[in-house]
């Protein structure tokens, strides 16, 4: 028996062995049998895919390849479903439309009446991809420094949306 011989022998085995447990979990997950079955072959597709060693026995690994599918498809679904919702509300309200263009017009007309230091950090918070940790390397100051210009950074904001945009 060639080596191929005993890696497929293998794969079907750890197939066999794992796909009724797996499929009954998934099925607990989404209450869906379809969907289930699905998630449980998606699953063994992205394991032997992924880890092209002998399978052996990592059940765990293949239980959280299963559960990451799954969670993965809640996201797209949410998002897709937030899009849709977010879609339709845009489209359908043209006045909602307006208010929040002027208070984004608003927001950033008073953003550019701070300093360049405050414009600053409050793009960087903006952005929410940086920890005030990381915000202070950037700056080259301290994480303590970087919340107190925030701090005060937020209360001229609110004092210039407070004066009207003065």
């Amino acid at each position: 028996m060639f080596k191929g011989k005993r890696i497929v022998d293998s794969y079907d085995s750890f197939y066999r062995k794992n796909k009724d447990r797996i499929f009954a979990y998934l099925l607990r997950l989404t209450g869906d049998y379809h969907l289930s079955n699905d998630f449980m072959q998606e699953s063994f597709v992205r394991y032997f895919s992924h880890y092209h060693t002998t399978p052996g026995n990592n059940c765990a690994l293949l239980f959280t390849i299963a559960r990451n599918a799954f969670l993965d498809s809640i996201r797209k679904y949410k998002e897709e479903k937030f899009q849709d919702k977010k879609e339709v509300a845009w489209v359908s309200n043209p006045e909602s439309q307006l208010i929040e263009k002027q208070a984004l017009d608003k927001m950033l007309a008073a953003i550019q009446k701070l300093n360049s230091v405050d414009r600053e950090l409050v793009a960087l918070l903006a952005t929410k991809t940086f920890s005030y940790k990381e915000i202070g390397k950037i700056l080259n100051i301290s994480e303590t420094n970087v919340k107190v210009k925030v701090h005060r950074a937020r209360l001229r904001l609110k004092a210039i949306l407070k004066n009207g945009g003065q």
